[in-house]
Order: C-alpha cells, then sequence, then structure tokens
C-alpha cells in the first residue's frame, strides 16, 4: 500500500546531518509553539502531532537510519512503498522528562501518520489516561525575573535586611494583566559588590504544570559615596592633614564605613602617599576582605593670622630644606 511521504526533517527545519543537539533545540521550538494548551489557531494540533513524530524518529538512532535508509530524493506527499521487511513491531514513548519542558501526548491509535505506521509498524504505546483520549501536559519552570538593588555603600559593607517594594504584572480572571505591589524582605550579605545578583528563590515568573516558579535576581548597585571610591574590595579615601602634621607625624581620627578609627602619620609623609588600614574594606569570604587605603593630601592654609605669618616667615630663614 503505498502512502504518503514524510519529510522529517524538514518538518523540524533541520538539515540531514544535523546533530542530535541541533535536533532537540528543534523540537523544543516548535513544540512550544504549536502545543495545543498554547497555540489556539485551527491546525495547531495536528502540526504538533507532526513534530512528535518527526522528532521521536530523528531523536533516535536506530529509527533515524532506518528513515535515512529511504533516501533522500524524496518530496513530502510523494506516494511512498514501504521496502520488504519494513514496518516491523516498534513501541516507544515520547518526551524526556527534564527541568527545562516536558511534552507528553496519549492516544488509543491513530497519532502517527499512515507513513511513519508503514515504516516503522506498532501503533504507539503510551500509558492511557483515564477517559481513554488524548491529553496533553507540559511541565516548564518559570522565567527568571531581573530588577536592580540600589544601596549605599555601608550597607553593602555591613549587609543586613533590605526591605524594598517592586511593581509586578498580574493577570486577572478575564485574561486582563495588571500592575500590583509585592514587598520584599531581602538579606543582603556583607561585602557585596556590584553586578553580583542577590537570588530570591520562587520569586520569579509562573512555571507550567510541575515545572515551579523562576527566581527572582537583584542586581546590586552600590550608590557613589562622597568619600570613599571602591576599586575591587578594596576602599580609597583622602585624608587631608597639615604641612605640620606630615613634617612631625601625628595620630587622627578618621571614619571608615562602619566605625572611627585612629590613623597614624608618620613623620615626613608627602602628599599621595597611600596608608594601609588592612581588612578594613569590603568584607571578603575565607580572609579575602579588602583593605582601607588613605590617600594623603597636604592642604596649607589659605588664610593665616600674623602670628602664623611670621612662624612660616621664621621657618623659611632656618629650613636647608629644598624640594627641588
Amino acid at each position: 500500500m503505498a502512502v504518503q511521504f514524510k519529510d522529517y526533517y524538514k518538518i523540524l527545519g533541520v538539515s540531514r546531518d544535523a546533530s542530535r543537539t541541533e535536533i532537540q533545540r528543534a523540537y523544543r521550538k516548535l513544540a512550544r509553539k504549536c502545543h495545543p494548551d498554547l497555540n489556539k489557531e485551527a491546525g495547531a494540533e495536528d502540526r504538533f502531532k507532526e513534530i512528535n513524530e518527526a522528532y521521536e524518529v530523528l531523536k533516535d538512532p536506530e529509527k533515524r537510519k532506518k528513515y535515512d535508509q529511504v533516501g533522500s530524493g524524496w518530496q513530502p506527499g510523494d506516494h511512498f512503498r514501504p521496502p520488504p521487511g519494513a514496518g516491523g513491531p516498534s513501541g516507544f514513548a515520547s518526551g524526556n522528562p527534564g527541568q527545562a519542558e516536558t511534552f507528553f501526548w496519549e492516544s488509543s491509535g491513530g497519532d502517527y501518520s499512515d507513513f511513519f505506521e508503514a515504516l516503522f509498524g506498532g501503533r504507539m504505546r503510551q500509558p492511557q489516561s483515564a477517559g481513554g483520549g488524548q491529553t496533553f501536559s507540559i511541565n516548564r519552570r518559570g522565567s527568571d525575573h531581573e530588577a536592580v538593588l540600589r544601596i549605599p555603600l555601608e550597607e553593602a559593607v555591613r549587609g543586613g535586611v533590605k526591605s524594598i517594594t517592586l511593581q509586578t504584572m498580574a493577570t486577572a480572571a478575564d485574561g486582563t494583566p495588571s500592575a500590583r505591589e509585592k514587598r520584599y524582605d531581602v538579606k543582603i550579605p556583607p561585602g557585596v559588590l556590584p553586578g553580583q545578583k542577590i537570588r530570591l528563590a520562587g520569586q520569579g515568573g509562573q512555571g507550567m504544570g510541575d515545572g515551579g516558579r523562576g527566581d527572582l535576581l537583584l542586581k546590586v548597585e552600590i550608590d557613589p559615596h562622597p568619600r570613599f571610591r571602591l576599586e575591587g574590595r578594596d576602599l580609597y579615601t583622602d585624608i587631608a592633614i597639615t604641612p605640620w602634621e606630615a613634617a612631625l607625624g601625628a595620630e587622627i581620627e578618621i571614619d571608615t564605613p562602619t566605625e572611627p578609627v585612629t590613623l597614624k602619620i608618620p613623620a615626613g609623609i608627602q602628599s599621595g602617599q597611600k596608608l594601609r588600614l588592612r581588612a578594613r574594606g569590603m568584607p571578603g569570604t575565607r580572609g579575602t576582605a579588602g583593605d582601607l587605603y588613605c590617600v594623603i593630601q597636604i592642604k596649607v592654609p589659605k588664610k593665616m593670622s600674623e602670628k602664623e605669618r611670621a612662624l612660616f616667615e621664621e621657618m623659611k630663614k632656618v629650613s636647608t630644606f629644598n624640594p627641588r
């Protein structure tokens, strides 16, 4: 009996030498587009069955080899008569359950084309649904959503819990989309850096079937700080000192993002030199905390009293220092 030839490669839109990965990728894309639960257009269900039939053959090395033996000189719809010995028993189930998506269908018969049955024989054997008819299901994990979380430097250093409100989209019973606000309590790890993402599990898009919800990913951005600059895990700050503190040395109190500390100024320090406070930068794991670098800036008074001017004049007379 002659039947109409099916070009399974053309159905999936792949070449005859396509890899198994390429075939799987093409199938998933088409199955999502044509699944009857998602596509209500006329002919979508028939197209979906055709896609599944093509995938069942091309994903299986033995069936694909048998199909390839038919040859490539056929056109879709050509009258095809199976070669002798074709049509042996064949039983297999569709679908490969996984995290991303899984497609199944069940039938009491007739879901494979005459071409398929003439070439491979048998009927699709699947566990039957309670009603004995077709069932279509899809398990797909929900999509991840992303948003920006802006925090001050002090919160990035110390960590803690921050309450934020984000606008999300919800769908009413009649299918109308509407915006609503949702509050989240976000746990900020100490030492979080710009560009890192905080994951809120299960707060993303709604999944399908048993796929579960996606996650909400909050990309961290740290607000510019008036005193501190962040480079990697190290912090930099400019420290202004007087000429006599630079010449004689001193101990001064400075602020860090967490607490005040005493900074020892060595005598003879120069403008632009850096003093390092170890592990006073951004916290890290396993002893990888950054440092705080104090960049010295020697400042002179713009206005001086008569006594201050007299002292500078006296130092000018007695000093033998020549910086040039």
